[in-house]
């Protein structure tokens, strides 16, 4: 029955890669480690163009990486520091990881539709949580920015899965969560600018 859909490996891939690139957006090497060690031991597959991120030495390093990542985000003022680079890496780990998914394209139509679907979920999210985090350390001194470090690693880590498990159900989580981050993203960085304002008239 699904044969018979038009273009279904496209639109597969467009959910996988949707749900990796919102993984990305939580944590930038988690969602990467995870297809790294998926296609090390070939529980998917991985492209001719992309085989480097199935390689060992691709699969320690962002085991690595994606172990610092989290552990920088429970340590005060650092959590800002990475924040601040967190949205144009996670906008190029999002682009990668939905081009991963589009070999067959050509190399123009599949970078452009990596950098508009893969990186635009990425940075919306991880801009989104940056403001979460900031109205956080505003106004709890820090104190619950462990709690928005840890929704963080947990959503990367169920995104990436289901990417990988259930695509279709990882494009729903996907859209859900953009519309959540940009709305309570917004509310969170128009808070900050207030409080800013507030402090400054003071």
């Amino acid at each position: 029955m699904l044969d018979q859909v038009p273009y279904l490996p496209y639109i597969m891939s467009a959910f996988i890669g949707i749900g990796l690139a919102a993984a990305s957006g939580f944590r930038v090497f988690l969602p990467m480690f995870a297809v790294s060690l998926a296609s090390y031991f070939h529980w998917i597959p991985m492209s001719e163009s992309f085989e480097w991120l199935s390689s060992l030495p691709a699969l320690i390093t962002t085991g690595i990486a994606m172990i610092a990542e989290i552990l920088a985000y429970y340590i005060p003022f650092v959590d800002h520091l990475l924040d601040t680079i967190s949205i144009p890496m996670a906008t190029v780990a999002g682009s990668v990881l939905f081009a991963s998914q589009f070999a067959d394209l050509g190399t123009f139509p599949q970078w452009a539709l990596a950098l508009i679907a893969g990186g635009g979920t990425a940075a919306t999210i991880s801009s989104g949580f940056a403001g979460i985090r900031a109205a956080s350390t505003a106004t709890t001194g820090g104190l619950g920015n462990s709690v928005v470090g840890t929704t963080e690693t947990a959503g990367a880590g169920i995104m990436a899965i289901l990417a990988m498990a259930a695509p279709f159900i990882a494009a729903i989580f996907a859209i859900i969560t953009l519309i959540l981050v940009i709305v309570f993203g917004r509310k969170a960085w128009r808070k900050l600018k207030n409080r800013k304002q507030i402090n400054a008239s003071h």
